[in-house]
């Protein structure tokens, strides 16, 4: 059964999605704390999410790019903003579709239906999954999966990105300013503390499968 995660303030309309998205067999679930989106989403293994623009605390948008760092499940925005810019907005944040308030249940489903065909089913694009391997590490990109013989440890995105460019680089160093501006190439300004910060993450996903010091620090170049 697929897995849809409802981010909608507003409950009534929250638990009118619900009921027809279960109505249509699908596992459907509610966020009802807006200060720990992130943490519903990682919850549950989901499929596809459904998100409103204007929330507490954070709108939608960066809901929106918090997810993209961790999934490329389809995000679909519902939202009563109507303007062009709204819908460019929130494609361009890394959602999928939209889908204007007031709207009919039949057009949700629809989208549902569409959204999950293309990443999952009839019209999702067959690839072979990329595997990057080093002296017993494997790597597997899209699966945001790092194993070492038989022990495995799931990663961010931005830490599965961090390790594939490691990996690539090795047995030449990865220097620190090639790093951020190939990972965060889409931020106007990163401080550097950010890199330091997800290294630390990697480290901890490499001790976490038997591989303490995997990652060596190069002083005043960068990582290896």
């Amino acid at each position: 059964m697929q897995r849809i995660l409802i981010i909608e303030d507003d409950p009534k309309i929250a638990e009118h999605l619900q009921a027809y998205i279960q109505k249509y067999g699908f596992a459907s679930f509610i966020v009802d704390d807006f200060d720990h989106v992130m943490e519903h989403f990682q919850k549950y293994k989901l499929d596809l999410v459904l998100l409103d623009i204007n929330l507490p605390s954070y709108d939608g948008y960066y809901w929106c790019r918090q997810i993209r760092k961790q999934s490329i499940c389809p995000v679909i925005f519902i939202s009563a903003r109507v303007g062009e810019m709204d819908q460019v907005m929130a494609l361009e944040n890394g959602g999928d579709d939209f889908i204007t308030k007031p709207f009919h249940p039949e057009i949700v489903i629809a989208k549902i239906r569409s959204q999950l065909r293309r990443a999952y089913g009839e019209y999702a694009v067959q690839v072979e999954e990329r595997v990057l391997e080093l002296e017993g590490i494997k790597l597997y990109p899209e699966r945001l999966k790092l194993t070492v013989k038989d022990k495995a440890v799931p990663l961010s995105k931005w830490e599965a990105d961090l390790i594939e460019s490691l990996i690539e680089r090795y047995p030449r160093v990865a220097g620190r300013e090639d790093l951020l501006e190939k990972l965060w190439d889409d931020q106007m300004y990163v401080d550097e503390n950010t890199l330091n910060v997800n290294i630390t993450r990697v480290r901890k996903k490499f001790e976490a499968v038997g591989m303490k010091g995997a990652v060596e620090t190069v002083r005043g170049v960068g990582y290896r």
